[in-house]
């Protein structure tokens, strides 16, 4: 799921991994020259800030889920 942004702000898509109902959400915002993370449950909270690169680096650190 994307949530569209109002002026100003980024769109920020939602874990495929994640359930509406699940306790671990991720959602992820792409600007140019950054890739911001944040917990969907607490949009206003704090959020990550990475270049690309180091979340390339990150995604594939992560093991697949199966």
């Amino acid at each position: 799921m994307t949530v569209k942004p109002s002026h100003g702000e980024v769109a920020w898509t939602k874990s495929s991994y994640s359930s509406d109902d699940g306790p671990s959400c991720v959602e992820v915002a792409a600007t140019p020259g950054t890739i911001h993370v944040r917990d969907s449950k607490n949009p206003g909270g704090p959020r990550l800030t990475l270049t690309p690169s180091t979340w390339t680096t990150f995604v594939e650190a992560v093991p697949e889920a199966s």
